[in-house]
């Protein structure tokens, strides 16, 4: 499994990343992003904090991936913030999608769809076609999660993507202990949401891609 959107205690979550990490490890995970939500009071001290958790990374052999979630931030803010984030050390940026869960502002899918900076939308809600397709050409994927209530809109997501050619990653959004799946669960998240098996294997597959290019950013 790998899980490119997970909360710690330096936002909303209920764990330090050691133990994030840990029980990852335990599930399963071979890569995992810490993804605290983000705006500019904390966007440095966020991948700072991140940046410490590769510690982790020899004692478990697993990939711990520097993220921030955009959270919020109102859409004009968005591309600035990403570079900014990027220029941090920032490895994964995702941007909190306009969710029906949440009252995100209007235009923020657009705005990080336009943004070559950002990787992922995080559950982008009843996303357009026309943002859809801007995201795809950026190279930036959608989200099919497994969190409770921005998973409604999963199917939509899905359907937007066949139609658009954007790419899908499959992430928790973990923000708890039991948020944490294994890669069987993430793989029936994608079926449950209506992509066909390829499908489903092909978003899995996504999440494998962004981590493999971050690790060879390393190098």
């Amino acid at each position: 499994m790998i899980d490119l959107h997970t909360h710690t205690t330096f936002s909303d979550g209920e764990l330090i990343p050691s133990e994030l990490v840990r029980r990852a490890k335990v599930m399963g995970y071979t890569g995992i992003a810490i993804t605290d939500h983000a705006d500019p009071s904390n966007l440095e001290f966020l991948i700072e904090a991140a940046k410490k958790a590769r510690y982790l990374e020899n004692a478990y052999e697993i990939t711990v991936a520097t993220g921030v979630e955009i959270t919020h931030v109102p859409p004009a803010y968005i591309p600035a913030l990403a570079r900014r984030a990027k220029e941090l050390g920032a490895e994964i940026v995702v941007v909190h999608g306009e969710t029906p869960a949440e009252p995100v502002m209007p235009g923020t899918n657009m705005a990080a769809a336009g943004c070559g900076d950002v990787d992922i939308i995080a559950h982008p809600g009843f996303i357009t076609e026309e943002e859809a397709r801007k995201a795809a050409s950026n190279g930036i994927h959608l989200e099919i999660t497994a969190r409770k209530g921005h998973n409604m809109t999963n199917g939509h997501v899905a359907r937007i993507a066949e139609i658009s050619g954007v790419g899908l990653v499959v992430d928790t959004d973990s923000h708890a202990p039991d948020d944490l799946i294994s890669s069987d669960r993430a793989f029936k998240v994608a079926l449950g949401a209506g992509l066909s098996r390829r499908d489903a294997e092909r978003a899995l597959n996504n999440s494998k891609d962004l981590l493999g290019k971050i690790v060879k950013n390393r190098c």
